[in-house]
This record gives C-alpha cells, sequence and structure tokens, in this order.
C-alpha cells in the first residue's frame, strides 16, 4: 500500500472513530413544558385528555391562533431551531395551587400534580400563575418544606413545592419559569421573589399581543422570541 493509500486509511478510520461523538454532540437539547391554556393546541398536548384553549377550528372567533405550528412553542422548537420539543403537559385553566376558579378544588390538574410526566428534558419551561392569578387563588404564606396539602391550596407554598420537586425530579435539566404580564402585583412579586430563593431564572414577559386574554399569533411570536433569546443567552456561554 502506498503512503498515500495508508494516509487516508488512517483519516477514513479515524473519521468513523469520532462520528459517534460527533452525532451525540449535534443533538438537539430537548425542551417540555409544563403549562396552562397559553401552551395548549388540539393534538398538540400530552396526555391528550387535558383541557385545550386553542383549535384548529378557532371557537367564538378567540383568537387568530389556528395551526400548532403557531404557537410559541412549536416556534420555539421548529426543525430550524437548535432546539426540539419534547413532552409538552399543558392544561387550560390550571393551576399551581390546587385552589382553581369560584374556590374548586384543582388538585387533579394542577402544575404539581402534572410534574412528574415530563420525560427526560433538558431544559423545562414552566408557563404557570396566570389561573392562580385570574382565579383569586389564596396567597399564603412564604414556605420551603414540610407541606401539607392545605398549604398547597395557596400559591406561594404551591409554587416552592413545585419548583423544589422539579429540581429533584430532573437534576439534570435547565429550568426556567415564565411570567406573564398583567398578573396580580402579589403574584408578580412572590414568583420572583420564590424563583429567586430557589434559584429558577424567571422569563418575564412584557406587552404580549392577546385577545380574550390569551396570545394571538402576533402574542406567540413575542413569547417564542422572549424564551429564544434567553435560551440561546444562556447555552452560548
Amino acid at each position: 500500500m502506498t503512503t498515500l493509500l495508508k494516509r487516508a486509511a488512517k483519516s477514513l478510520l479515524l473519521l468513523i472513530f469520532l462520528m459517534p461523538t460527533v452525532l451525540v454532540s449535534a443533538k438537539k437539547p430537548v425542551v417540555a413544558v409544563l403549562g396552562d391554556s397559553y401552551s395548549t393546541f388540539e393534538g398538540g398536548v400530552w396526555p391528550d385528555k387535558n383541557e385545550l384553549w386553542y383549535f384548529k377550528q378557532i371557537p367564538d372567533g378567540r383568537t387568530d391562533v389556528d395551526g400548532v405550528e403557531q404557537t410559541w412553542w412549536s416556534l420555539l422548537t421548529a426543525p430550524e431551531s437548535p432546539y426540539e420539543l419534547g413532552v409538552n403537559n399543558s392544561y387550560s385553566g390550571a393551576t399551581i395551587s390546587f385552589t382553581g376558579y369560584d374556590g374548586a378544588d384543582y388538585s387533579d390538574r394542577s402544575f404539581i400534580s402534572r410534574m412528574y410526566g415530563l420525560g427526560n428534558p433538558d431544559i423545562i419551561l414552566v408557563f404557570g400563575a396566570t389561573n392562580d392569578s385570574w382565579a383569586g387563588a389564596p396567597i399564603g404564606e412564604y414556605k420551603d418544606s414540610g407541606f401539607t396539602h392545605e398549604d398547597l391550596k395557596s400559591f406561594r407554598p404551591a409554587l416552592s413545592c413545585l419548583l423544589q420537586n422539579l429540581k429533584e425530579l430532573y437534576p439534570q435539566a435547565q429550568i426556567y419559569f415564565l411570567l406573564n404580564d398583567s398578573l396580580r402585583d402579589e403574584i408578580d412579586e412572590s414568583a420572583l421573589a420564590i424563583c429567586r430563593q430557589q434559584e429558577i431564572e424567571v422569563i418575564e414577559l412584557d406587552a404580549i399581543d392577546k385577545h380574550y386574554g390569551h396570545p394571538t399569533r402576533k402574542g406567540m411570536q413575542q413569547i417564542a422570541t422572549a424564551v429564544r433569546s434567553r435560551l440561546d443567552a444562556r447555552n452560548s456561554q
């Protein structure tokens, strides 16, 4: 074998040896979403029994969002994006606490009850507190341990419990809390304080375009842009 052929053979063997490493390094980070109505779309959530707000056929002219590709999480994880969508466990009307509208027991759909089914994500996006604000859920006291069922009927202990458990359940994941605009001041202040204490990054949204209180196509794009900017900034470091 000539020297040239020997070099070519060595280069080929090296390429074959390195190929698995290249494929692994090119894998996109998997994003899981734990959300409420803002993150639902017909056929786009798991489990599929979760209640929805966005549909292919728009009920009552709610917004102009009529395709899953127009949702903020689909825009974030589009084929050309560096991120890949894993599980989207979102439930319309869900609260972080166990208290829903008219004081109803929402423990079956709360973020705490759904936090176990997120797969094996690299990134978790928690988009909640909107219904706690709208439903007038009790704010409660700050608490970071010994949570009882009664405690979890209030927002502050429920959010602390949720974030603590997410960190324990998914120790490998980056966790972000998306904070909607136009919520009650005490919800905003509490979410920021608890996330700071738990060392969870907050993505604060501002002036999101909405109709019937929910993001339009423009609003979805605004959310996707805000989230993508924060993820890119952290993962480029």
